[in-house]
C-alpha cells in the first residue's frame, strides 16, 4: 500500500495496531479458536490479542455511532421502523481465508454487551445453482460475478435494512457444489450482519434494465483482506490437497474423482484451476475492488495479518 500522505489508507505495523486493543480481555479461548479456523489457516490467540481485538473495538465504535444516527433520524422523520442492522462486508480471493475472519468478528462482536446478535451470511449461497450455470454454459465461471443472484442477493441486503424480520438466506454445500435445497440461514433483525464474499465490494456490472444499486451500498463497514497472488496461489493448491482426504472422500462428494489422483497430479490440476478460473476472477473482478474497503487486513506468507490499512477518515 502506498505511504504517501496524499494516500487514502493509514498503514499500522501489527505492534502499532495492537495498541488499539486498549485493556480489552481476550475472550477465546484455544479450543474455540480452533473451531473458527478454516483449512490450513494459523490464527493463534495472539494473533486474536493482536490484530481482531482492536478490530473488534472499532467496529464496535461504528455499530454505536451508527445505531445512534439512526435512532436520531427516525425521531426527526417521525418514523416508526424496527431494528437496522449494522452491515459488515468482508471481501477477497479464494483461499485467502475471509470465512475465518468472518468467524473470529461473530464471535468476538458477539461477546460485546452492546451487540450480543451477530448473523453471519455468505454469498455463496447466492450462486445460481448447477443446474441453471450449466443451462447458461457458465460452469467454468462458477464464483465470477455472473455466476451469482444477483437481484437476490440485493433484496436480501434490502429487506436486512428495511429492518424486516424472519428472512433467508440459501446455504451452499461445498460437498455437493450446489445450493443446498430447503435450507437456509435465518437473520431475523440482528444487531451486526456480517457478509462474506468475493466479490461483494463490486461497483460495476448491472444490466441495462437492471437496478443500478450494488451490494457494497448495504455496508456500514467493509473490509478486504489482502495477500499476494503467488502466496494466495500456493495456499490454493495446500487446500486442494488437503481435500483429496477429506471432504473429496466423502460420500456425495461432487469432486470425489479427484480423490485417487497422486500428489503431482493433484498439483498440477489444482495449479491448472487456479490460473484458468480463479487467478483471471481474482486480477478481473476482486482485487480491483480491494481500494473500496474500509479496511485492509494484509497477510503474510504464514498466512498471518502482517499490516493493517485503515481508511482515512
Amino acid at each position: 500500500m502506498p505511504s504517501n500522505p496524499a494516500a487514502p489508507y493509514r498503514s499500522f505495523t501489527i505492534d502499532e495496531w495492537a495498541t488499539l486493543r486498549a485493556k480489552n480481555p481476550q475472550p477465546l479461548t484455544e479450543t474455540e479458536l480452533a473451531a473458527l479456523r478454516g483449512r490450513n489457516e494459523r490464527v493463534s490467540l495472539d494473533e486474536v490479542d493482536q490484530v481482531y481485538l482492536p478490530l473488534s473495538r472499532l467496529l464496535s465504535l461504528h455499530v454505536a455511532s451508527t445505531q445512534q444516527l439512526n435512532v436520531g433520524i427516525r425521531q426527526y422523520m417521525g418514523v416508526e421502523q424496527g431494528k437496522v442492522p449494522f452491515i459488515i462486508g468482508i471481501a477477497g480471493s479464494v483461499a485467502v481465508g475471509k470465512s475465518t475472519v468472518a468467524r473470529i468478528l461473530q464471535s468476538l462482536l458477539a461477546r460485546l454487551p452492546e451487540h450480543t446478535s451477530v448473523d453471519l451470511v455468505s454469498t455463496d449461497g447466492f450462486l445460481l445453482n448447477t443446474a441453471e450455470l450449466k443451462r447458461r454454459n457458465i460452469m467454468q465461471r462458477k464464483g465470477f460475478p455472473e455466476s451469482f443472484d444477483r437481484n437476490g442477493l440485493l433484496q436480501f441486503l434490502s429487506d436486512v435494512k428495511s429492518g424486516k424480520n424472519n428472512l433467508k438466506a440459501p446455504v451452499y454445500s461445498h460437498l455437493s457444489y450446489d445450493i443446498v435445497p430447503d435450507e437456509f440461514v435465518h437473520v431475523n433483525q440482528p444487531d451486526i450482519l456480517i457478509v462474506e464474499g468475493l466479490n461483494v465490494l463490486q461497483s460495476h456490472g448491472a444490466k441495462l434494465g437492471e437496478p443500478n444499486v450494488f451490494v457494497s451500498d448495504y455496508f456500514d463497514f467493509s473490509l478486504y483482506i489482502d495477500a499476494d497472488a503467488d502466496v494466495i496461489r500456493r495456499w490454493y493448491i495446500d487446500r486442494f490437497l488437503a481435500l483429496r482426504h477429506t471432504v473429496f472422500n466423502q460420500p456425495g462428494a461432487y469432486f470425489s474423482h479427484y480423490a485417487s489422483l497422486d500428489e503431482d497430479q493433484a498439483r498440477q490440476t489444482a495449479a491448472q484451476i487456479w490460473e484458468s478460473i480463479n487467478q483471471v476472477n481474482l486480477f478481473e473482478n476482486i482485487l480491483p475492488t480491494r481500494n473500496r474497503a474500509r479496511l485492509i487486513l494484509h497477510k503474510s506468507a504464514n498466512h498471518t495479518i502482517d499490516a493493517v490499512h485503515l481508511r482515512k477518515m
